[in-house]
């Protein structure tokens, strides 16, 4: 896949993909152990015990195993992002129950969260949205939350 998407030829992109395991071993680590889960239960699931079912990850079609095994790693990882994000937007909707009309919630973009607030609230908000986003919920790692402001979505990145 690495050979194909870029101009590496199969053997450097396989000793590139080699070197890489090699400086971060846990990560082929967590690929093997979400795979062998995967295999010997049927599903993977995200930190907060959501599940994703692979029916096809014992498949005899190299193919449609292969799908089901990057499923199987990456399901865990998206799919707890999913599970903060939801989170943090509960958290988020009580708070601005109390400030209605200084605050709206317009969309979620993939792990973003757009909003329309008056001017003379943004310092506040800003504060207030990045502290529930940064401790909806509490695992190993921090949870970083960047925030920009603008007049556009543009703007603010």
């Amino acid at each position: 896949g690495l050979s194909n998407q870029t101009s590496l030829n199969r053997k450097e992109s396989k000793e590139l993909i080699e070197k890489y395991y090699e400086k971060y071993p846990k990560l082929k680590q967590y690929i093997n152990n979400q795979i062998s889960f995967a295999r010997e239960n049927g599903y993977v699931e995200t930190i907060l015990g959501r599940r994703r079912y692979l029916r096809d990850i014992n498949s005899r079609n190299s193919f449609v195993r292969s799908a089901a095994e990057r499923t199987a790693i990456n399901a865990p990882i998206q799919g707890t992002a999913a599970d903060i994000l939801k989170i943090a937007m509960l958290d988020i909707s009580k708070w601005m129950q109390n400030h209605q009309d200084k605050v709206k919630l317009l969309m979620q973009v993939h792990d973003e969260l757009v909003f329309e607030i008056d001017i003379d609230f943004i310092d506040k908000a800003s504060k207030k949205i990045k502290a529930l986003m940064s401790n909806c919920v509490s695992i190993d790692v921090p949870l970083d939350v960047d925030l920009g402001v603008g007049n556009n979505w543009d703007k603010a990145h």
